[in-house]
């Protein structure tokens, strides 16, 4: 077997959020055919139980730990004109270590680096062939968090989108290929960055339908008496805690006729979202060990994001669990189903309530099994990932520029 170097910007496991997810399943597939050496950061002390486990999958291991708080004075510290906080945010002379002792030590073949966090770190190795999978594009998300933000807040991520844009696109063009998690990413990146076209290609998100399966029976974690509906994600995230207030705010209230129940999942709410819990109508239950009782028993599982970069897992997880699920247009992007057949998509608050009120009414009977067929057409890892394996054969490279992205 070759032997890959996998660069993480998050500890992969447990596979319970967005980008551990798709890294993890990466990572799985890749084991078919390489010894993968894993370097990554660990942020979440409560992680550290699962190191054991991810070691017993990998031919080595760095998982450094950062904190937050340090990490974010750090990225203050090293902020120079023109370069994105980001890159300060991840610079640790750990890794750099531990990458070119990797290096030395074992004939690496190919790298990956998962978010363009990491792109610094595979270019330590300049003669071996290297992929970046992007995902999404982190800068659109600043520049978004710039457009929306109250002074001065709206100047610090204004700035962070633009710097981090030339940084993006200084760091495709020392990668031979460059993934994004659909093909409108792709192509939005594409027109930001005409220069990248022959070099990007779209390799989508999938689900664990073996996992996520309606198959399974697990006990109801709600009131007998009442309709639920359900959000999942983690509650620190701008985007999702974004979503959850919007959702309170503008359609709950359209709803009070049903009696339903808004469950928000999800690690670390913040306390704004802690306040949406009021009167029996809004429960917030922080971290749970495990999401599929509360997607089974779910009535209606909603994805209102306004800013909703690449593929959303919540929503493929809650499709493969044959659950009705109702997206904004941001959260439906990449994801391949028929809307208003396996899923409804809406923008507005007026058809965000009428939607909910019919599915609640039970207008929809047979929407949760077709979601659960969409996704087994089209989102098995497997299939997502195939595209890969082609990438990674041995074989002439693309050409790629001899700058260097800066530690």
């Amino acid at each position: 077997m070759r032997d890959l170097l996998y660069l993480c910007h998050r500890i992969p496991y447990p596979p319970d959020k967005g980008d551990k997810i798709r890294a993890f399943h990466m990572i799985e597939h890749l084991r078919k055919r390489f010894r993968v050496h894993l370097g990554c950061f660990i942020d979440d002390p409560a992680d550290a139980v699962h190191l054991p486990a991810l070691r017993s999958r990998l031919a080595s291991l760095a998982c450094i730990p950062l904190d937050p708080g340090r990490a974010r004075l750090r990225a203050l510290r090293r902020c120079r004109p023109g370069t994105p906080l980001l890159t300060g945010y991840f610079h640790d002379d750990r890794l750099v270590d531990w990458v070119c002792r990797t290096a030395h030590d074992h004939a690496i073949d190919q790298v990956v680096a998962y978010s363009v966090a990491m792109a610094p770190y595979a270019v330590l190795l300049p003669e071996t062939p290297r992929i970046l999978d992007m995902v999404d594009i982190d800068s659109e998300k600043f520049a978004a968090y710039g457009r929306t933000s109250s002074w001065p807040k709206s100047l610090v991520w204004a700035r962070e989108g633009r710097t981090l844009l030339r940084f993006e696109r200084s760091a495709v063009r020392q990668f031979d290929r460059t993934l994004f998690v659909s093909a409108a990413e792709r192509d939005h990146f594409s027109a930001l960055a005409p220069e990248s076209t022959a070099s990007t290609i779209a390799i989508g998100n999938g689900v664990d339908l073996d996992y996520f399966t309606p198959a399974s029976s697990f006990a109801r974690p709600y009131p007998a008496d009442r309709k639920i509906i359900l959000f999942t994600g983690a509650m620190d995230y701008r985007p999702n805690i974004e979503a959850v207030i919007w959702f309170v705010t503008a359609v709950l209230g359209q709803l009070r006729a049903q009696n339903p129940l808004f469950v928000i999942v999800g690690s670390n709410p913040a306390p704004v979202v802690r306040a949406l819990e009021r009167g029996g109508e809004v429960r917030v239950t922080g971290r749970v060990p495990d999401t599929r009782p509360y997607l089974a028993h779910a009535d209606l599982v909603v994805a209102p994001l306004m800013i909703g970069r690449g593929v959303q897992n919540k929503v493929l997880e809650a499709m493969a669990m044959a659950r009705p699920v109702l997206a904004t247009p941001a959260a439906f992007t990449g994801i391949t189903a028929d809307p208003g057949r396996d899923l409804l998509v809406a923008a507005t608050p007026v058809d965000w309530a009428r939607h909910a009120i019919a599915v609640l009414a039970g207008d929809h009977p047979e929407m949760g099994a077709r979601a659960r067929a969409a996704v087994l057409r089209h989102h098995s890892w497997a299939q997502t990932l195939a595209p890969l394996d082609a990438l990674l054969s041995p074989g002439p490279q693309s050409a790629r520029s001899t700058e260097q992205v800066s530690l």
